[in-house]
């Protein structure tokens, strides 16, 4: 294929990011908008060819189909009730899409969308965009190994996204998280909730058990008088702390003294013995404490998405281990309803 064309359906606070980041993209081309409300999308389009007087002018789509038309693939970015009438439409009209987590409402919509995905030999990318976060992207997740994980992610109140619970608009992000660090089937979920503004929980934990013995302490609220989003990891050998608002990451690394040569912390430079905690001398072998703050690279995390995305598009497949698969996203899901259920028992 040659460079993707790209639709973006829903120019509302996600949308207008999109379209603006997919004009930033070198290997693919932004073709056409749509929205419910064509003055809402033609009022983006103005303001883009004012921003990007060198790109070509965008088709400001009157319906689906006519987007569709224009377009090898879309980024669906409207509320995630409509998740599944949209994606399906293009889907069956032979458009991969890159659709914002969750997503679906549910695990049977979402489901028989990666079926037809499938069977047509579509690509469907979930926008988990913490995946994508430089905090995350710092560390080496692939060696992680977590046997407890708390997760704390609060917003103050925004209307726009409360056609489904907190669950599925904010603790969404950390179930996938947790998922993709742990890789172990969930074994068991414990959920608290309630809700305040709305007719869904507005604040939520839960507590989730891992058949490899993880456990996973997640908390979310959307009516916080200050945003949060940090993450920390336990692990036997190292202790994790993630902004992923910050954009930072503190790591303290515990080794036997006599291992110490071997593993090379002493050494690097970008490691220093953590004096405040100082060593440990309980047990069989005295041990040190060592400090570590990752340097963090710049970049923004939907735009590596949508790149990711455009590669995928032309390649026929998703070659990067942080893309989130329909399946993928379809597990958080799952997990998600589980809690839900927990929440509506008497």
């Amino acid at each position: 294929m040659t460079t993707p064309r790209i639709a973006v359906i829903g120019t509302g606070h996600l949308g207008v990011i999109h379209a603006r980041l997919w004009l930033q993209q070198d290997a693919s081309e932004l073709v056409a908008l749509y929205d419910a409300d064509s003055e809402r999308s033609e009022a983006l389009a103005n303001k883009l060819a004012q921003e990007f007087p060198n790109a070509k002018p965008l088709r400001v789509a009157q319906s689906l189909a006519e987007a569709l038309a224009e377009a090898d693939a879309v980024t669906i970015a409207t509320p995630t009730s409509t998740h599944f009438a949209i994606a399906e439409e293009c889907l069956q009209a032979g458009k991969h899409c890159f659709i914002e987590k969750p997503i679906t409402t549910s695990v049977e919509e979402g489901e028989q969308l990666a079926e037809i995905a499938q069977d047509r030999g579509l690509i469907i990318h979930v926008g988990h965009v913490e995946r994508f976060n430089p905090a995350l992207t710092a560390i080496d997740t692939q060696r992680l190994q977590p046997l407890f994980i708390e997760a704390h992610r609060l917003a103050q109140f925004k209307p726009r996204a409360t056609d489904v619970s907190v669950i599925l608009d904010l603790m969404i992000h950390d179930i996938d998280i947790a998922l993709w660090l742990v890789k172990s089937p969930v074994a068991e979920v414990h959920a608290n909730g309630v809700a305040v503004l709305t007719d869904t929980p507005d604040i939520a934990n839960a507590r989730l058990r891992f058949e490899n013995g993880c456990v996973a302490n997640l908390t979310a609220s959307r009516i916080s008088a200050k945003s949060m989003r940090k993450m920390r990891i336990f692990q036997r050998d190292a202790y994790l702390s993630l902004d992923f608002a910050a954009n930072s990451v503190e790591m303290f690394h515990i080794t036997d003294d006599e291992q110490a040569p071997k593993t090379g912390m002493e050494q690097r430079p970008d490691i220093v013995p953590a004096m405040m905690l100082g060593n440990i001398d309980a047990g069989e072998h005295k041990r040190s404490i060592w400090y570590e703050q990752p340097i963090i690279a710049k970049g923004n995390a939907i735009s590596e998405e949508q790149r990711i995305f455009a590669a995928a598009v032309q390649a026929g497949t998703i070659h990067t281990f942080r893309a989130t698969s329909a399946r993928e996203a379809l597990e958080a899901l799952r997990i998600a309803e589980a809690i839900t259920a927990q929440m509506l028992r008497p």
